[in-house]
């Protein structure tokens, strides 16, 4: 049995004890805690290729419409659908029977004209020689005169029938008025043509180069207009000559790309020929058309794609921060800058076009500023941060990105 001095002090000794663990435990429940980790980005400059994007829609160079100008049974299609024709190429013939008679019934009353011609100025030149001898009357020699008039008119209305007669009868072969690819007969063989008015009977587009036109807003345009100005003169021939250079690897200001249906970029590039006379002003755009080289058929008229411009007002010496770094309220754009302390200050800022995962800022920062990229819901003004540096791995999608939209 211990004393009672020994049990008293063991009780002093472990209440002590309790008290110290109690503190400790006091302390440790009442200290900060760590500062929160985010990813910061620096702030890169460098020139980043930024381009106006519009839907444009895709149409032949020319596209003429075949019709027969004439009625009758259509006799035969002499193209195959969808084939290439060339200038002045027979597609199309209607039944002549009635046509060839016409010419000829013409062709008689031309000659029945040019007899009767024949007679009155015989009998003109002899009433004009009595007439002199007094042997007729004024009054004949005037009925002479206007009855070879009369002829001669005679005549030269013959000759107009005859040659309508002959251009109906040339109406019955239907040739393409230009070279392209023709497209679906939209009437067979058989069927009566031209029985109230030219019947559509298919399409020739010529469709090297292609036609493309699209929207520009009416701001770009006012950016690009001294680029717009420079079109008198952009004709085929123009183009053409054009369209070699480049092809030779000249670049060509004003360049312009086609992003297809497919996502994928037409290998070859086009050039604008003209602008619109006016801004829509229900959409606040103007048209544009510009001409892009086809060489294998590959665009067709009533394909659409994404036409791609350079533009020469923005990206140079550009201002790039993660475009997930930004925090927008109401319309206005915020950074949250890490400084040397790794204190948080969030600071407003002027975006500009995006590029790619990046974002421009036109003012409010500098490069080589830090600025959280992750964990942006994390922080506040003044706050303490353990920043961590992106990693290449995490910044290559803005190296792959496509480029700069406006």
């Amino acid at each position: 049995m211990l004393p009672i001095n020994a049990v008293r002090n063991a009780t002093a000794i472990g209440g002590l004890a309790i008290l110290v663990i109690g503190c400790a435990e006091s302390k440790a429940s009442t200290s900060a805690p760590p500062p929160p980790t985010v990813v910061v980005a620096p702030v890169v400059q460098r020139d980043v290729p930024l381009y106006i994007e519009a839907l444009g829609s895709l149409d032949g160079y020319v596209n003429a419409d075949i019709r027969a100008r004439v009625r009758g049974i259509l006799a035969g299609q002499r193209y195959q659908d969808g084939a290439t024709v060339t200038p002045g190429q027979l597609l199309f013939t209607i039944d002549r029977s009635e046509y060839r008679i016409a010419v000829d019934s013409a062709r008689a009353a031309l000659a029945r004209a040019e007899t009767a011609l024949s007679h009155n100025k015989a009998q003109l030149a002899r009433r004009t020689s009595l007439g002199a001898a007094k042997v007729v009357s004024q009054q004949e020699v005037e009925d002479a005169e206007a009855a070879a008039r009369d002829a001669e008119d005679q005549v030269r209305a013959a000759k107009a029938q005859l040659g309508q007669a002959e251009l109906n009868l040339s109406y019955t072969e239907i040739r393409s008025p230009v070279g392209g690819v023709a497209g679906l007969a939209q009437v067979r063989t058989g069927n009566l043509v031209g029985q109230d008015g030219p019947t559509l009977l298919t399409t020739v587009s010529q469709v090297n180069p292609m036609r493309v036109n699209f929207p520009m807003s009416e701001i770009d345009y006012l950016k690009a207009a001294e680029r717009l100005k420079r079109l008198d003169g952009r004709d085929l021939a123009w183009a053409q000559k054009q369209f070699a250079a480049m092809k030779n690897g000249n670049v060509m200001d004003g360049a312009l790309d086609l992003i297809l249906s497919d996502g994928t970029t037409y290998p070859h590039q086009g050039l604008i020929v003209a602008v619109n006379r006016q801004v829509d002003t229900t959409t606040g755009t103007i048209e544009l058309q510009a001409l892009f080289p086809n060489p294998d058929n590959l665009l067709r008229p009533g394909q659409y794609g994404r036409v791609r411009m350079r533009r020469t007002d923005a990206g140079a010496n550009a201002l790039l921060v993660p475009e997930r770094a930004l925090i927008q309220v109401q319309g206005s754009y915020s950074l949250a800058v890490v400084g040397p302390d790794n204190k948080v200050t969030l600071r407003r800022v002027e975006v500009g076009p995006v590029a790619g995962t990046s974002r421009i800022v036109a003012s409010g920062i500098s490069a080589g500023e830090r600025v959280v990229a992750e964990g942006v819901q994390k922080v506040s003004d003044g706050l303490i941060v353990s920043p961590q540096v992106l990693t290449a791995l995490q910044t290559s999608g803005a190296a792959a990105a496509p480029p700069a939209q406006h």
